[in-house]
């Protein structure tokens, strides 16, 4: 299967080996201190955040043709993480969602299931009892999760337990606090120490750019995680706006290209809040394709962090099939 020309990962994602074995520091060396980080940190370019968002909306206009765009579809259907972090959620709730993220369309068994469902530590065993089997991974959000201000014993502390109790992903969010007063070491030292309490679970590294103020800032909390050792970095906890948008997520995007290039480690990307339509998905992979390639077009790789995408996607996909919308009292609600 084929998007934009370049081949689509088709199997499924491990979500507990990271893309590559992770040095004990990829870049910085072994002793890290805050002028290593500092000097680190100015050597990232500013970000033009004109071309930025020109690039941006011009990569949105490209079109997609019938074939491209199943194919796009089914691997955007691939990349959700589908998402519940409500105070009301419930068990029940919890097993309801893991069925819609296993059988999205129980109707069209040729509908892939979800790359993962999303909840709260609490919920994490509800999840995991559910989706045995399913090839669906159990992601948890941690580490006081949106505003991440706890002591680092208490992130530390959530971070294990969820992975001890079956998640196979971990969303730590990043205090933004001391990223934005200076103390970078701070904060690459709780990533790193994260990694460490919650492995093998995958790492995803949420930067709340919404709270950042800036590109430039964007771009460096990107490098600075993913020197720390994310696996994943992402936009957003979906509970601060803006969230995702595409001039970010292309910021990131390159910032993930420049780490590989010089590290030669493999970083995925989750832009998560606010996309919920097919259109807009296909928007994001689009540029993803032509920033990344061809490598970065597998779940493995690549999530949206998503509550109310999946029914767009499963409309639109038997839109192109069909020739016909579906009403959306056809698919369950998440």
């Amino acid at each position: 299967m084929t998007f934009l020309g370049l081949p689509i990962g088709l199997a499924p994602m491990s979500a507990k080996a990271p893309a590559t074995v992770l040095p004990t520091s990829p870049v910085l060396g072994p002793s890290v201190t805050p002028k290593v980080i500092e000097s680190y940190l100015r050597a990232v370019p500013p970000v033009d955040e004109v071309g930025a968002a020109e690039r941006a909306a011009a990569l949105s206009t490209r079109s997609v043709k019938r074939e491209s765009k199943l194919a796009a579809l089914d691997l955007a259907v691939r990349m959700c993480d589908l998402t519940t972090l409500e105070g009301r959620d419930t068990p029940g709730k919890i097993v309801q969602l893991a069925s819609k993220a296993a059988r999205p369309d129980p109707t069209d068994p040729t509908i892939p299931p979800a790359a993962a469902l999303c909840v709260y530590p609490n919920l994490v065993p509800h999840a995991v009892r559910a989706l045995a089997g399913s090839g669906v991974g159990v992601a948890s959000v941690a580490t006081y999760f949106p505003s991440g201000q706890a002591p680092l014993e208490v992130k530390l502390a959530e971070a294990a337990w969820a992975a001890s109790e079956g998640a196979d992903e971990i969303d730590m969010v990043i205090d933004r606090g001391a990223f934005l007063a200076g103390d970078c070491l701070k904060v690459y030292e709780e990533i790193a120490a994260v990694g460490e309490a919650c492995r093998p679970a995958c790492l995803k590294v949420i930067l709340e750019t919404g709270e950042l103020g800036g590109f430039d800032n964007v771009r460096r909390a990107s490098m600075l995680a993913m020197a720390a050792g994310a696996d994943f970095i992402k936009t957003s906890t979906g509970k601060v706006s803006p969230a995702a948008t595409l001039p970010v997520t292309l910021v990131m995007l390159e910032a993930i290209r420049d780490f590989y290039a010089a590290s030669g480690r493999a970083v995925g990307i989750k832009p998560a809040g606010g996309i919920s339509t097919a259109k807009q998905a296909v928007r994001y992979l689009v540029m993803l394709s032509e920033t990344l390639g061809a490598a970065w077009l597998t779940p493995s790789r690549f999530r949206f962090g998503a509550s109310s995408l999946l029914n767009d996607l499963l409309m639109q996909i038997r839109w192109v099939r069909e020739g016909r919308y579906q009403s959306p009292d056809y698919f369950t609600e998440d």
